[in-house]
């Protein structure tokens, strides 16, 4: 299989020292790829492992694609880039996806669906798998607004197991290296109008030390979100801004405002800066100007 390019479904994994789950992972994806009976292949892709991750995999028969950029994004990058497969299945290498359910991702991609995404919050999330502030609050919120942005019904759009054809993915045209890369990958399946389906999985504890950075990673996600949305980003808050300036000047048309013994009007913020220079030398003219508008 190594000289011959034709291969129907690649099953690509990004690594950085996951020696402890890595091989249960490689057995499960060719346990994966003999029982749909297709010509298929394992791509670890390398993020830097120093604990003989790559020899792990290369042993059990995997292809190692080095990648010396870090970055999550990055890994899938190299390793997605350098697969055969017309279907391209994806996953972490730290025990928490499971490979043995990847013909349910490669079966809808057969039905014509061009992106097929897990969804831990409609199949099984074990205890321990995830943290409580994860599961309700911070996937939850980024994904009810990365629903919201860009119009997709994805319910856990930073699910790690996904699957795609290999056309889709070229017009996916995917281009970032870190965290941010999940969402990425939703958002332009959205604004490709890719056909999607979600499929329920079982999600189970990591093995392994976690390389996720929350706060971080979570700020990733949602400033890429707000790049890709101007509306959000600019307009809306424009217009929540001129909308108010408006209602101001509105409250001002009568004539002065007054609040706790105090009066606003339209030279609210002359009269304070005519108040905070009269103990200032350098501030002759400001005052004399004062006085002049004061007599028109």
């Amino acid at each position: 299989m190594e000289g011959d390019p034709r291969v129907d479904v690649s099953v690509v994994m990004p690594c950085l020292n996951e020696a402890v789950a890595l091989g249960g992972c490689i057995e499960r994806a060719q346990a994966a790829i003999k029982a749909l009976g297709v010509r298929g292949e394992v791509v670890v892709s390398d993020n830097g492992s120093t604990d003989g991750s790559a020899g792990i995999a290369e042993a059990m028969g995997a292809r190692v694609v080095h990648q010396p950029v870090r970055g999550y994004g990055a890994a899938y990058l190299a390793g997605i880039a350098a697969s055969r497969g017309e279907y391209i299945v994806m996953a972490d290498a730290d025990g928490t996806y499971p490979f043995e359910d990847s013909e349910k991702f490669v079966a809808p991609l057969r039905d014509g669906y061009e992106f097929v995404i897990g969804s831990r919050f409609r199949g099984e999330i074990l205890p321990g798998a995830m943290p409580w502030t994860h599961r309700r609050i911070g996937n939850p919120i980024l994904s009810g607004i990365l629903r919201w942005f860009f119009h997709t019904d994805i319910s856990d759009a930073h699910c790690g197991m996904r699957a795609t054809t290999r056309e889709a993915y070229e017009r996916m045209d995917l281009r970032t290296t870190g965290m941010e890369f999940a969402s990425e990958m939703v958002v332009k399946a959205a604004q490709e109008g890719l056909r999607t389906c979600e499929v329920p999985i079982t999600y189970r504890p990591r093995e392994g030390e976690s390389k996720l950075h929350p706060m971080r990673d979570a700020w990733r996600h949602m400033r890429f979100m707000l790049l890709l949305s101007p509306t959000h980003l600019f307009v809306l808050p424009g217009v929540i801004l001129f909308l108010l300036g408006m209602l101001g000047m509105l409250f001002m048309l009568p004539g002065p405002l007054q609040v706790g013994g105090h009066a606003y009007d339209v030279h609210v913020i002359w009269t304070l800066s005519i108040g905070r220079c009269r103990a200032r030398p350098q501030c002759d003219g400001i005052r004399t100007l004062s006085r002049k508008v004061a007599r028109h």
